[in-house]
């Protein structure tokens, strides 16, 4: 598909959590072909800097997002690699491995609430001196329409992901007198290449054909043109809003 190009974004430093792979790698991709110098962190290394070498101007740094003080020593890295501030956050790590509800134990369960939303909160707080030292900025906080949709199996991940909502609502307010906007991006059922290896079969492709109004599949670039919209200038007086790229199923 093709996509729009915004001026506002050439140049502009952009931080993406979770960018070695699936949505995130497109992430990458894109706002690196609108121009942006794009710094990403993931602990998928051998991916990362593989993705980082094909693209000029950006940055990798493989760090354990759970790890809060990885994640600042990275954001910190990058920030000093891409030479400036951040303009943009788009948080998008995230594991949505199933658990069935016996098998969950204390530990599975903190683990999948820092992987799924408490990095989010500490990599907007990591940046949001740079926002209000250039004037403002744009953070986007991934979520999911799982929990939209009551989806069982995984309720580490569907209770983090509408805790995300939350937090961007949170955000948004705080972050508002200094013109940072805070939004939510929830995609739907994006046909990655982990979904399609470990999910998606015919019983699958049926239900998401009955589901979505549109009948056809949603792929990552759709997640990311969205997300090119929010970041930019464009979406000026966007803040505190959920907006879901889901084919029209939730």
């Amino acid at each position: 598909m093709t996509s729009a190009i915004y001026p506002s974004l050439r140049d502009q430093r952009v931080l993406i959590t979770g960018g070695a792979t699936g949505i995130g790698a497109t992430l990458v991709e894109r706002f690196a072909a609108q121009g942006a110098r794009v710094g990403f962190i993931d602990i998928a290394a051998e991916a990362g800097h593989a993705l980082a070498a094909k693209l000029p101007g950006s940055a990798f740094v493989a760090a354990d997002l759970t790890d809060i003080a990885q994640l600042r020593a990275a954001i910190a890295t990058l920030r000093e690699q891409l030479g400036g501030p951040f303009k943009a956050l788009l948080n998008n790590a995230a594991n949505d491995k199933r658990h069935p509800l016996e098998e969950v134990t204390p530990e599975f369960w903190d683990q999948a609430i820092a992987v799924n939303i408490k990095h989010q909160f500490f990599a907007a707080q990591a940046v949001v001196p740079d926002m209000k030292a250039l004037g403002g900025g744009s953070i986007i906080n991934f979520g999911s329409f799982s929990w939209m949709l009551m989806q069982g199996g995984m309720a580490a991940y569907t209770t983090s992901k509408a805790g995300v909502q939350g937090l961007t609502r949170s955000l948004a307010r705080d972050l508002g007198p200094f013109n940072i906007r805070v939004n939510t991006l929830v995609p739907g059922w994006v046909m990655t290449e982990k979904q399609l290896k470990l999910w998606v079969n015919e019983e699958t492709k049926k239900e998401i054909d009955a589901n979505q109004c549109l009948k056809q599949p949603l792929m990552p670039d759709h997640v990311a043109a969205l997300a090119l919209f929010l970041a930019a200038d464009d979406s000026a007086m966007c803040s505190a809003q959920d907006y879901i790229v889901d084919g029209g199923w939730a």
